[in-house]
Order: structure tokens, then sequence, then C-alpha cells
């Protein structure tokens, strides 16, 4: 119990990791023991800097579209803001969801898990948790999971040619996802 103690809060003297104070410029190590206190505290700092800057730039884009009114008299000139407010809120939903992943990255810090792999226990290389701080996976499990998705999808797809499925009720592989086609292309 001693160990997981000094293990979760990042030092012989049990200093919290929240409460380490970090050299200016410091960067994780490979040659530091993985995940240690200073590694925690690097990516907690860095988690929450992250999600406050999304905030704030959700907060600045709201108070801009919020002065400037849909009420422009011009067709066209309302019409683009009305695509400008749509692109904006999908941003800001993408926004919301990335919150939530770098709530949950902050959590797992808390609880120890912060840093390997969900799916091999594998240790999360600190290049890819400096790109990608709310990475769950390894590179290599990452890879494994999106070509098994993919695989999936192109079943899925092939499935519903086979059926005969309405090409407007198909779906169809976008990014990292299937969105059902809308007919409007």
């Amino acid at each position: 119990m001693a160990t997981a103690l000094v293990d979760l809060y990042g030092g012989e003297d049990f200093e919290p990791f929240d409460r380490i104070i970090l050299p200016e410029g410091y960067r994780p190590r490979e040659d530091e023991e993985f995940m240690c206190g200073r590694h925690r505290a690097y990516f907690l700092r860095k988690l929450k800097a992250w999600k406050e800057d999304i905030i704030e730039e959700s907060r600045a884009t709201m108070a801009q579209l919020q002065a400037d009114s849909l009420r422009e008299p011009d067709l066209a000139d309302r019409a683009s803001s009305e695509t400008d407010w749509g692109i904006e809120l999908r941003t800001r939903d993408r926004q919301r969801k990335l919150i939530a992943k770098i709530e949950s990255a902050v959590r797992r810090l808390y609880e120890g898990e912060y840093g390997y792999c969900e799916v091999t226990g594998e240790p999360i290389s600190l290049g890819r948790l400096e790109a990608r701080p709310i990475a769950t996976m390894t590179l290599e499990a990452q890879e494994r999971h999106e070509r098994i998705e993919r695989v999936s999808r192109d079943d899925e797809a092939s499935a519903e040619r086979r059926r005969g499925a309405p090409p407007e009720q198909r779906v169809e592989s976008v990014g990292s996802g299937s969105l059902p086609r809308s007919g409007q292309d």
C-alpha cells in the first residue's frame, strides 16, 4: 500500500504530483521513471492549459457570434452568416467532446492509469503523449483498432449493398467514423 501512495503522489516525500513545481521548460524524459510525479505534474498542467485555451476560445467565439446578429438585409449575407454559425456550432461540439476527453485524461492521472494503454497495459510513448496528451492507446494498438474499425465499416457497407439499401440510407466511411449518407452531395 505504501508503494501505491509513493507512486500516486509522485515521490518518496509523498508530495502530491499536482503540487510539484517543475523547472522552467521542463519536458518529461525517457531516462526518468515512467509517469513519475514530474511526468504527472507536467501532463496535468498541459491538459489543464489545453482545456482553458479551448474554453477561452469558445467564450470569445460565442461572444462574437452573439454580437453579429443574423439581421443582415441581404439574403446572401444572411445565408453566409448562418453557414458561419453552423460551422462554429459544429466546432464547439467537437471542442465539447475534446474537453470531455481532457477531463477523462485528468481523472486517469489521479487514478494512476494515465500514460498506459487501455488495451495492452503497456506505457504509451512520451512522444505520443506530448503530441496527443489524451491518447489512451499505444500507437500500435491505435493502428490495430483503426484497421479493425475500417474493416468493420467496409463489411457493413458491403452488407448494405447486398441488401439493396437505398443510397440515402447507406453508411459511408468518413474520417474515423461512419455517417449515414444524406443523399445530398
